[in-house]
């Protein structure tokens, strides 16, 4: 018996017409996930804030006016889009935190009316805040203010023994940087005046590298974009042994170079006067800028940041990168 020929046709058809919309179902879903994945890369990009120190050479005829720099940020080897960079000229007030150990020796403690010189000095409004680093927890003395007098007579001599100083001042450290939080993102920065000693684990483990409260330390300024500055003064628990106070020093170096800050000490003893070093803290202070970028990075962990400017002889303190959790 014969087929019906226009049977044939119609189901021909028919199945053209089921392998197009397949065709187009299938089409319909690509895009639909390409747009999701389009979503999901928009709403991992994020801004990021660090603190940057730049120091501008002097043009001829000793001038240092601001120029352009012409940064350019990469972020794991990419390039990153710069928002915008604030200063102290353009209304971002800087937001420091000054931490004094509570058992620091002496020598080092009669430095305090030093420090609050250097607090008196710092631009019309700074906003400060003073604590001390204590066995358990740090001491708020005084909360972020304008106010730079009354910042300055917040300071106290150190109880100056080992039974209200901390094992370990890094822990401490990060308790005063998550007060941050509820601070507006800008120019951002902590003084710490410390030993750097964390013996919490033994002495034998004080190295910097064997420190994890000094990690957590690096991890939260970097998080917070928070540039840590430092001046080593001794303890009780240093007591004058070089491979303590080298491995002291070592961790403040690491904590204040991989946070944008700089670390001072002199020799193996106290200074002899932190004026010096804090005069310098507060031209780098005055150079600091917030610079604001768009991270395209969503992966959780360890991103590393590059900063360069075409200005020939700028000088640029900034975070070695920041932790996303």
């Amino acid at each position: 018996m014969s087929r019906n020929p226009m049977s044939k046709a119609t189901t021909y058809l028919a199945a053209l017409a089921f392998g197009l919309l397949a065709a187009q179902v299938v089409a319909a879903q690509g895009a639909l996930r390409a747009g999701d994945e389009r979503r999901e890369r928009r709403g991992a990009v994020r801004s990021v804030t660090i603190p940057v120190m730049v120091k501008v050479p002097p043009q001829r005829g000793g001038s240092e006016e601001l120029r352009p720099l012409g940064l350019s940020l990469l972020e794991d080897g990419e390039r990153q889009e710069i928002l915008s960079t604030r200063s102290q000229a353009e209304h971002a007030p800087l937001y420091l935190t000054v931490l004094v150990q509570d058992d620091l020796v002496p020598p080092a403690a009669n430095e305090i009316a030093t420090l609050a010189n250097f607090i008196r000095r710092l631009p019309e409004g700074s906003y400060v805040s003073v604590g001390y680093l204590r066995v358990g927890s740090v001491q708020i003395r005084q909360r972020f203010t304008t106010d730079l007098e009354r910042a300055a007579k917040a300071l106290r001599i150190p109880g100056g023994t080992p039974a209200v100083g901390p094992y370990n001042p890094y822990a401490t450290i990060v308790e005063a940087l998550k007060r941050y939080q509820s601070q507006p993102v800008g120019r951002r920065a902590v003084l710490a005046v410390t030993d750097g000693l964390d013996i919490s684990r033994g002495v034998e483990n004080s190295a910097a590298s064997q420190s994890t409260d000094l990690q957590r330390a690096i991890d939260e300024a970097q998080r917070r974009g928070v540039a840590v500055y430092s001046i080593y003064a001794p303890t009780a628990n240093t007591g004058g042994s070089p491979s303590l106070v080298n491995n002291a020093q070592g961790a403040l170096s690491r904590l204040s170079e991989e946070t944008g800050g700089k670390s001072f000490f002199q020799g193996f003893g106290a200074a002899v006067s932190f004026d010096p070093f804090l005069r310098e803290i507060g031209d780098k202070l005055g150079n600091l800028i917030a610079l604001t970028y768009l991270s395209t990075h969503a992966e959780k962990g360890f991103h590393k940041i590059k900063l360069e400017a075409t200005l020939e002889g700028a000088q640029l303190d900034y975070p070695a990168g920041y932790t996303r959790k």
